[in-house]
Formats: C-alpha cells, structure tokens, sequence
C-alpha cells in the first residue's frame, strides 16, 4: 500500500467513524461539506427522507477569481446560512465529511455559524 493509498483509507475510516454518529432530520438536517480540487459544494440534507433541502456550490459566488479560498469557503457558508434561514432552519448537525476541520472546511463552518445557523 503506497502513501496516497493510505491517505484515502484513513479519510474513508474517517468519514464512517463520523458518519456512524451524525444523523439529520428534518427539524436538525446534515450540512455536508465536500472539497474538490477546483471547488467546494455544501448540502444541507434531510436523511430520514433522504433529501437535499439545499445546494450550494462556490461557483455561486460572484467575483469569486479575485478572493483567497478561505474567503470563499466563508461566504459559501454565509450563502448556504441565508438559504437555510429562507426554509426556516436554524439548527444544523455539520458533516465535515472526514476532512480534517481546518482551512475551506473551518471556514464554511464560521461563515455558517456568522450567517446565524447554530451547531
């Protein structure tokens, strides 16, 4: 097993840990995080149904080429706050999604807990 190898098996090991113990419902849904090379998605998901009760995506954001990643990842996770205040949801389980909670993902969680979701 090479280092990558090793690298995605304990992020999976990770994320089953997390997964295990985070559990949204429809009054308290999930709020997923999931990085790719390129960008940043967050859904707010509704498991008893199987839902996605919101989709935000980076490319969202305006004038996006000209700011740092972390100021991004902070205004997704005002954007995703605002739509979720529109449905009337205020509490939220955040789903890290087994990256480790530092830099985008750290800042989505401030940017959504300064938007006035609470978690």
């Amino acid at each position: 097993m090479n280092k990558e190898q090793l690298k995605q098996l304990t992020k999976q090991r990770r994320k089953i840990r997390i997964r295990s113990i985070i559990n949204g419902t429809a009054k308290k849904p999930r709020l997923s995080v999931f990085r790719s090379l390129n960008h940043l998605y967050v859904q707010l998901i509704d498991d008893s149904k199987g839902k996605t009760l919101v989709n935000v995506s980076d490319r969202e954001i305006k004038g996006k080429s000209k700011k740092k990643p972390l100021e991004v990842a902070f205004l997704l996770g005002q954007l995703v706050a605002k739509k979720c205040l529109d449905i009337k949801i205020e509490k939220i389980v955040f789903d890290r999604s087994g990256y480790k909670y530092h830099g985008r993902v750290k800042a989505v969680a401030e940017g959504a807990r300064k938007g006035g979701l609470k978690f």
